[in-house]
């Protein structure tokens, strides 16, 4: 069955360009050029994808992202940003409401087909061997593209995810923002460091006991980020995998 795509833009050109494209690559689209009739179709469609203009009428991108992102039945579906803008501010605030990409307008439109692409595969969690990564009481199960911490359920977006994995199977490792991007996300991202910063600090605000002071994601100045586990945990793994990584 063709992975549904949902794209939101109040040009209709732009809205035409990218549905033509989508749907030659095979994905099914459904379009909105407002925000209130976006969310009307993401709650009726649950699309797998949606391509989202940041300055709509109505409800901007900004309250569609947080909207979705704060409902527990929509919150795993990823986002593509589009937007003119080009203050940094404006793509940060957007990651940090748990954006998975951004592409700056003007663009060409294989250039959203290939970051869809992307995405949707990440939002699969396509690997090879079923495994359970555990450091200190986080624990990820690859297979099952599920994230526990104490045992309790981690809600995150694909990129927040791989970001998560790449961590983890190198604890101790610090990473360059660059190496984490393109480590995590599978390609260069053409965009600032800063981007990382967002979705770091939104891991931190999932799994940290203090997202001010953290313990498993640190910071290493003049580098980037390494994961840092609290010691093995006393308890067994409540996913009740093998194969895990400490």
């Amino acid at each position: 069955m063709a992975q549904r795509i949902l794209v939101v833009d109040d040009d209709k050109e732009i809205v035409r360009l990218v549905r033509a494209y989508l749907e030659q690559a095979g994905y099914k689209v459904f379009v909105a050029y407002e925000g209130e009739m976006a969310l009307s179709l993401i709650r009726s469609e649950r699309p797998d994808l949606v391509v989202l203009d940041l300055m709509l009428p109505g409800r901007d991108g900004w309250d569609i992202t947080r909207i979705v992102r704060n409902d527990a039945t929509l919150a795993d579906i990823p986002i593509i940003m589009l937007t003119a803008r080009v203050e940094d501010t404006d793509r940060i605030l957007g990651l940090e409401l748990g954006a998975d990409d951004y592409i700056t307008k003007p663009f060409n439109p294989r250039e959203v087909v290939a970051r869809t692409r992307a995405v949707l595969r990440r939002a699969a969690g396509e690997f090879t061997q079923p495994h359970v990564l555990q450091v200190g009481r986080l624990l990820m199960d690859l297979d099952r593209h599920e994230v526990q911490m104490d045992g309790q359920p981690v809600e995150l977006t694909p990129t927040e995810f791989d970001l998560l994995r790449v961590l983890m199977e190198n604890p101790g490792h610090a990473f360059t923002r660059t190496e984490l991007i393109e480590k995590g996300l599978g390609y260069t991202y053409e965009g600032l460091d800063r981007t990382v910063d967002s979705h770091i600090k939104n891991l931190r605000r999932k799994i940290e006991p203090d997202p001010k002071r953290p313990v498993y994601i640190q910071t290493v100045y003049g580098v980037g980020y390494r994961l840092i586990g609290e010691g093995p945990s006393p308890w067994p793994s409540p996913l009740g995998r093998g194969d895990e990584r400490l």
